[in-house]
Formats: C-alpha cells, structure tokens, sequence
C-alpha cells in the first residue's frame, strides 16, 4: 500500500529532522507547519485511495476544514457528535479527524466485528504503542508482538487472584480509613482528586508489594502525576517526538520511576526473600521457551499495572459517589445492606462478604454503564473488514464507543436514568452481547475486572459506613470531555460523618 508506506517514511523523517532541532519557536513552528502540509496531502490520497467505485465503503461526514476535520466538534462533545452521527448514518460512519480516518461501529451488531477480529487484521498496537510505550516502556504491552503481549497478560493475570484478593480487601480498607481521616467530621472537597490518590496508594499496596509502597511520597506522587499525563489527546494525535512540555515531563518521570522500580526488583533478587506478590510473580515468571523477564519487562509491566488501572478505576469510584450522593434514598439502602450483610456492628469487611453486596455491585455496574471510563476502543484496519454490508478499507482506525453503545435508545429503557435494578434481569439489553462492554471483550478484555470490583466495592463500602455525601448545593458534575478519560467537572462532594 504506498500512501501509508509514505506516511510512515514521512513519519520518521520529520522525526529525525525534529529530534536534530535547537528547541527554539521558529524551528518548531516550521516543522508544525511541514508535518501538518504532507499528512494533509497524505490523508487525500488515503482518501482518494478508499473511493473506489467497485466497494460500497461506509458513509463518510463531510468537513468544510481540511486534514483537522472534525477534531473540534469531537474535542468538544464526542458523545453528541457520535450520537447524532449514528442517528443520521446508521451504525458504521467514517470521518477525518488531524489527516486520520475513523470509522466507528456503533451498536452490539456492528461492534462485533472489532471484537472477534484477529488482532492481524485489525491490529492494536499500531493505535495504543503511541499512548503506552512512553508511559510504561519499550519492550512490554503493545511495544511487543501481540503473542508476546498476551503472555505478559498471562503472567500478570496468575497474581490477580482469589488467594490475593482476600488480602487485597483488608489493605484497600485500611488505606481507606487512614487516608480519609483526614477529611475530619464533615465539610466539601473534591472526591475525584481524592480517590485518584487512594487509588494509586491502594493498588501500589496490592500490586506492587510493600516495598515500592513504603517509598509513595509526594515526590514519587508527582512523577505518577506527570507519567499519567501521557495519556492525552496530544499524545494520541500528535507524534511522540514533538518537543512539548508535557511529552518531556512524561519521559523524565518515566526514566525515575523506573530507576526506583530497578532498585527494588534488584533488592528482592539479591535478599531472595519469597513474598507472595505479584512483583515476586512477576520475577520467578517465563516466557513459554522458557526466558525469564529482565528488569526492564519487570518494571514496565508495574507501571503498566498501576496507571492502566488507575485512571479508570479513580473515575469510576468517583462518578458512584456522584451517583449516591444524588439518590438519597439509595445510598441508605446501599449502608443498610453494609449492616445486612456484614453485622449490625459492622466488623472489618472480608472478601466473602464483599461478593454478597449484591445493591452496591449493581450500583458500580449502572455506573459503569453510565459513565464508562475509556469512551473509544480502537483498532487499526491492516486489511479490509465488512461490518454492516460495508466495507473499511486498511488504513482506517476502527472504533468502538462503550459510552455509546452503554446508552443507545434501541437498546437500552430509560437509557439515561441511574438504575440499578435493571440489573436484577438477567436479560441485560435484551441478551445483545457487545450493548455492555466497560472492560472491552473477546480477547483484548482487561485482566483487571476483577480487581477493580474488588477495589471500588471495598473503598465504598468503608466510604459508606465512614460518611453520608450529599450534592453540593445539588449540583451534579458535568464530563470534562478534555481528558481521554471522562472525569467528573468540579467534582466537591458534601460529607458528613455518620452516627453509628
């Protein structure tokens, strides 16, 4: 396929020439302007190459704005823009976006092609290696082939397990406590800010072992903060090697935590101490022809644990707050099921007790299906698929919206409204099996699940017994739509300590 043979040669000339620049303006703006011109150029003929008259291709948005297309409107309400796409064109539609094309399925039927594709044919490394390899290194995740990949998964997966969550249930609770002691009796603060950093002392003290916990200080905090910032827009759509303020913070993060990472794996190498962790798995584990992980993969794959998760389970806890605080009536029921289950005089939580939570689960489902933390999954088109009776030509990056699909008004009843009771049918959206897809599906779905229901369960049930929340002022956040996460906007929750 010669124009993306040329995009890609076109790639890694700027990228060369840009790395060689002095830092100054001048050169960055001409290097800006080259790039923008020859993807341009390159997106036509991606374009031009796609209209063939023998193939009946997906029905592409038209954009009076050449190569962005339609990244503004997009930027500024995805959901609405693919919202009123799929109501004008049906469930597959194509459209430009900074000289891409995407092509979105929208619907159980149509997402069924992204989720039982063979990961040659429409390939994820090729969309994700530009987000994560900066963020949790070269040689693990979708810096690697993807047989390697899911080897890697496999050996993280064997220490995500029942034997470990019933540890894990009794430290997320004491993290819990010990970190919202501070909040004191009563008053207003910002709840997203504050379980985004539980969340990372909690699967640091699960995941990680003691030893990188025991180092968690605000320093260590602010390189997660600036490691984590990697994930953006920017990120997504621009190339890695453009000299941004944020790229640079991202990769000198990167390089220190890693570094505190080596200290440690080498440590425990060294002591050959035996802790039952998933760091200790991650050591004694191989490859299937039998090479052992080198300190590189080791780390990589802990960042790569810590931050995947962190981001959506920190959005979704917060968004369930959000959701509690609003319905008055379920939160009481949510507590009254804490004394139900547990005992009146609400001893510490263990893990048999967290799976009888039955309300408080199908509340963090509803939340999920709601407010889904990763809005698009992708894919990149390296042959051509048929979904819906069209076809998408190699090239394209092929999208799914859990968001989407989570409230589409064919699918779901009252598709908007916060009930966890439709959890109660064992029917869900009439049985269509991609309609709920919080943590993907098929082969690419996240090893974490488990974890993060054991996690969010655990930090709301001690929420719940610690606090009544209520809205500030009734106030319910909006999406802030500028991160690739969907965090809550303004999030300052009301609490008030509950009386036993």
């Amino acid at each position: 396929n010669m124009s993306m043979h040329l995009y890609q040669m076109s790639s890694k000339l700027f990228g060369d020439t840009v790395g060689r620049m002095n830092d100054n303006l001048t050169s960055i703006v001409l290097a800006a302007s080259v790039i923008t011109l020859t993807l341009g150029y390159i997106s036509k003929m991606l374009l031009k190459q796609s209209s063939g008259k023998d193939q009946k291709y997906p029905p592409y948005i038209p954009s009076s704005i050449p190569f962005l297309g339609h990244a503004i409107a997009f930027g500024k309400s995805p959901i609405e823009f693919l919202e009123q796409a799929y109501d004008k064109y049906g469930p597959v539609f194509s459209f430009t976006m900074v000289g891409k094309t995407f092509t979105y399925l929208l619907g159980s039927e149509a997402a069924t092609l992204l989720f039982n594709s063979k990961n040659e044919d429409l390939n994820a490394e090729d969309v994700y290696s530009r987000l994560t390899t900066p963020v949790f290194g070269k040689g693990v995740a979708y810096d690697v082939p993807n047989p390697i990949f899911l080897e890697q998964k496999k050996m993280l997966k064997t220490g995500l397990n029942i034997a470990h969550f019933k540890e894990h249930v009794k430290i997320i609770e004491a993290e819990t406590i010990e970190y919202f002691q501070r909040w004191g009796d009563s008053g207003e603060r910002n709840l997203f800010e504050a379980l985004s950093e539980l969340i990372i002392l909690t699967a640091s003290s699960c995941l990680h072992g003691k030893e990188i916990r025991s180092m968690l200080n605000e320093r260590v905090a602010q390189l997660y903060a600036d490691l984590d910032g990697g994930f953006s827009h920017a990120a997504w759509l621009l190339p890695g090697w453009l000299p941004l303020p944020s790229f640079r913070k991202r990769d000198k993060a990167h390089r220190e935590i890693k570094n505190i990472f080596f200290k440690v794996i080498q440590k425990r190498r060294r002591s050959g101490e035996k802790v039952d962790d998933i760091l200790q798995t991650l050591i004694d584990a191989t490859y299937k022809d039998g090479r052992p992980l080198n300190d590189n993969e080791i780390a990589g794959m802990l960042i790569g644990l810590l931050l995947a998760g962190q981001h959506t389970s920190s959005t979704t806890s917060a968004w369930m707050g959000f959701f509690l605080a609003r319905d008055k009536a379920l939160q009481e029921r949510c507590y009254a099921e804490q004394r139900a289950v547990c005992g009146d005089d609400l001893p510490p939580l263990n893990f048999d007790q967290l799976k009888d939570l039955s309300l408080l689960e199908r509340c963090l489902k509803e939340t999920l299906r709601l407010r889904p933390p990763i809005m698009t999954m992708m894919r990149m088109a390296r042959s051509p698929q048929t979904a819906a009776g069209y076809t998408i030509p190699v090239g394209h990056q092929v999208c799914v919206s859990p968001t989407v699909n989570h409230r589409l008004h064919d699918t779901w009843a009252e598709r908007m409204e916060f009930n966890p009771e439709r959890y109660l049918n064992d029917n869900l959206a009439a049985g269509e099996k991609f309609a709920y897809v919080p943590f993907g599906a098929g082969r690419h779905r996240c090893i974490g699940e488990n974890f993060a229901y054991v996690q969010i369960k655990t930090i709301w049930s001690t929420l719940l017994r610690m606090y009544d929340f209520d809205l500030v002022d009734g106030y319910f956040p909006t999406i802030n739509y500028t991160t690739m996460i969907h965090t809550p906007h303004n999030p300052v929750i009301r609490y008030k300590k509950r009386k036993q």
